[in-house]
């Protein structure tokens, strides 16, 4: 049996827990009453939205769902500038209703540019984040193949979806978007600044969020036609000639000079293993024969009386015998 104590006790945690739900899942800004707009082909309501013609100023179309519908009303001013922006707004669409409203919609102005906001409400019309990445790049094919100059940016947070499943969306769109240029916008919405989000916690709010919003969307067609002039690169510095190094041979210890050939010098090796050198001299009409004769120690040459013949050898020999260890000295007249 529960007495009323406890009954009340918990009927007053509930409460509590209901009030701390709903102070998570809701915000705390105020958002207009939506007007009533005719439904389109794709049954949504939807609206598409054309300024006056401005010859001085860029022409931009944005491409969105009911978080531009404040704009489309009114309720929230784009900023004034050099651009001129239109826009197409289908509350509720996902990517592929998105889709259809562009490749039917009538533009009689030629644009400058085309800025498609990635569609939020795939996180609940799709089954899988793959089957939305698949849908979103339908749109974009779409939108490149008829439209000039096409940039996507993020979806506002919701506070009613779990952080990470947002942000593998986001992942998703970024990725098959990989080549359109891309804008984040979601660290610009503070998930804990309530008060940039309506009561339902899907929209954001006219009060405050919606401006941070139409700032963000002048900004990015700003970016996305005027880009940064890259800077000019430093001309290359002209690299110093290198010094070339010369090697320094250093010799040690003793160094044998060859004796420089005497063509007028030659060697016969004789009977005995002896060493006979030959050398002429000129001096005046006379010439001079040196003859040296040594003990060959050790030869690795075979005696080959080549210079001379058999008899001229003999008369050498005759002259000077080779068994004498002497030097001879002797004179030829020439002439």
């Amino acid at each position: 049996m529960i007495c009323n104590d406890d009954l009340k006790g918990f009927i007053k945690y509930m409460y509590l827990v209901v009030v701390f739900c709903l102070s998570i899942e809701s915000g705390t800004g105020k958002r207009h009453a939506v007007n009533q707009w005719s439904k389109s082909l794709t049954g949504r309501q939807h609206k598409l939205v054309l300024p006056s013609e401005s010859p001085d100023k860029k022409f931009v179309l944005v491409v969105g769902d009911s978080h531009l519908r404040a704009i489309v009303d009114g309720f929230v001013p784009m900023p004034e500038g050099s651009l001129s922006f239109g826009l197409m707004c289908t509350p509720g669409a996902c990517a592929m209703e998105l889709r259809t409203e562009l490749l039917h919609a009538a533009v009689p102005r030629t644009l400058d540019a085309v800025l498609v906001i990635a569609p939020s409400n795939n996180l609940t019309s799709s089954r899988t984040i793959d089957e939305a990445g698949a849908d979103f790049a339908k749109l974009l094919l779409s939108a490149c193949s008829r439209l000039p100059n096409v940039c996507v940016t993020d979806f506002a947070p919701r506070l009613t979806v779990e952080v990470n499943q947002q942000q593998l969306l986001r992942d998703e769109f970024r990725r098959v978007a990989a080549r359109v240029r891309y804008f984040p916008f979601a660290e610009h919405f503070p998930m804990d600044r309530l008060e940039l989000w309506s009561r339902d916690g899907v929209h954001l709010s006219d009060s405050d969020g919606m401006p941070i919003s139409a700032g963000l969307l002048w900004s990015v067609a700003y970016q996305f036609l005027h880009p940064p002039t890259p800077k000019p690169q430093p001309a290359p510095r002209a690299s110093q000639p290198r010094r070339q190094v010369v090697p320094k041979v250093v010799v040690k210890g003793e160094v044998t000079v060859p004796r420089p050939s005497n063509p007028f010098e030659w060697t016969v090796v004789g009977k005995g293993r002896k060493v006979i050198v030959y050398t002429l001299s000129l001096c005046g009409s006379c010439l001079f024969l040196t003859v040296d004769a040594t003990s060959l120690l050790e030869s690795f040459i075979q005696p080959n009386p080549v210079w001379f013949s058999s008899s001229v050898l003999a008369a050498m020999d005759a002259a000077v015998p080779s068994h004498l260890p002497m030097v001879y000295v002797g004179w030829f007249n020439c002439f």
